[in-house]
C-alpha cells in the first residue's frame, strides 16, 4: 500500500511539473506575439476598425497603429479634448483587452 501511495505522489509531481513547464512556454508565445507589434500606415487599418473607433470614440484620431502576426491592433489614439490614450483591437473591430 505505502509502495502504490509513494507511485501515486511520484506520477502527480511530475504531472504538475509538466503542467508549470507547458504554462511557460504558453505564456512566453503569448507574450512575445502581443508585443512584437509593428507600425503601419493608418490608411491600412481594416474597415472594421476604423468603423469601432468612429462608433465609439467619434472625436478620435489615429495618431499611431501598430498590428502584430496576430493581426491584433494597437491604436494610440487623441480626442479633441486633448485626452489620449491606447486601444488594442482585432482585425473584425472588436475591442480587446490588455
Amino acid at each position: 500500500m505505502k509502495k502504490l501511495l509513494l507511485v501515486a505522489v511520484l506520477v502527480s509531481g511530475s504531472l504538475i511539473t509538466f503542467a508549470q513547464e507547458a504554462n511557460k512556454n504558453l505564456v512566453a508565445q503569448v507574450v512575445a506575439t502581443q508585443d512584437t507589434y509593428k507600425e503601419i500606415p493608418a490608411e491600412e487599418l481594416p474597415q472594421a476598425v476604423v468603423d469601432a473607433i468612429a462608433k465609439n470614440y467619434p472625436t478620435a484620431k489615429v495618431e499611431k497603429a501598430y498590428v502584430n502576426e496576430a493581426k491584433q491592433y494597437k491604436l494610440e489614439l487623441s480626442l479633441e479634448d486633448g485626452t489620449t490614450g491606447t486601444l488594442y483591437a482585432d482585425e473584425n473591430g472588436n475591442w480587446i483587452e490588455k
